[in-house]
């Protein structure tokens, strides 16, 4: 990122041991740095080399306690934007996410938003699950992580960022940004991987994911959804 004006968009890239693809991703975001974007990597106590990695392709790498809401409210204490951005390491921003967030928000007056969702993959049920997502999420003013939301960084502190908890911390932060007002859902796709909907199985994954999400508008704990989670995550 060149020149001392504040960004407009900081972006912010929680991990834990990706070294063998966050060279990847900060490369993709190489064009919206650019622009000005800023760049933020916050590490979760990765044990790979993923910070040094990260140094050459962010504007700033910071060293977090373990927990994605933790590493995400961390980022965003040190952003300088305007409007944040919550990226996962295994997500692909469209090329002019940038613009269609900033402009997007400044022609609705809206505060807060999401991409719709595309599963990087080739199972016949990706296209589906990916589109069921979306329209969900249409109904329900309800975003996931996988959808890249983003935020004014004045909304995000208003309502006090990510609660502290080890899963649904997307569903959390959305459930009080709606509060405020409606989302922008930018119909642009992310490609986000769906290297864990193959690794175990797709429709094992997807019952998973209903259950926990079932299991938690219900009343359960996060933490322990959290650990049911795990071996997914």
């Amino acid at each position: 990122m060149s020149g001392t004006r504040p960004p407009r968009l900081s972006i912010i890239v929680p991990c834990l041991n990706e070294a063998e693809s966050i060279e990847y991703a900060l490369d993709a975001l190489a064009p919206l740095r650019a622009r000005s974007a800023e760049v933020i990597v916050v590490d979760g106590g990765s044990a790979d080399g993923t910070p040094d990695i990260a140094e050459r392709g962010a504007d700033l790498v910071v060293r977090s306690e373990r927990g994605r809401a933790i590493q995400m409210n961390r980022g965003a204490a040190c952003a300088r934007g305007e409007i944040l951005l919550f990226l996962h390491a295994d997500t692909r921003l469209p090329q002019q996410a940038d613009a269609l967030v900033i402009d997007g928000l400044a022609r609705t007056g809206r505060a807060w938003g999401r991409f719709d969702v595309r599963l990087a993959g080739t199972h016949l049920l990706f296209p589906v699950i990916g589109a069921a997502m979306n329209v969900r999420s249409r109904l329900t003013g309800i975003a996931t992580g996988d959808q890249a939301i983003f935020v004014e960084r004045t909304l995000f502190q208003r309502v006090g960022g990510y609660p502290p908890i080890g899963l649904m911390e997307d569903l959390a932060l959305s459930a009080m940004l709606k509060k405020h007002g409606p989302p922008l859902c930018l119909q642009a796709k992310v490609d986000t991987s769906a290297r864990r909907w193959e690794k175990h199985g797709v429709v094992r994954t997807m019952v998973l994911m209903w259950r926990l999400r079932l299991a938690y508008r219900l009343g359960a704990n996060p933490d322990e959804l959290a650990m049911r989670y795990a071996p997914h995550r």
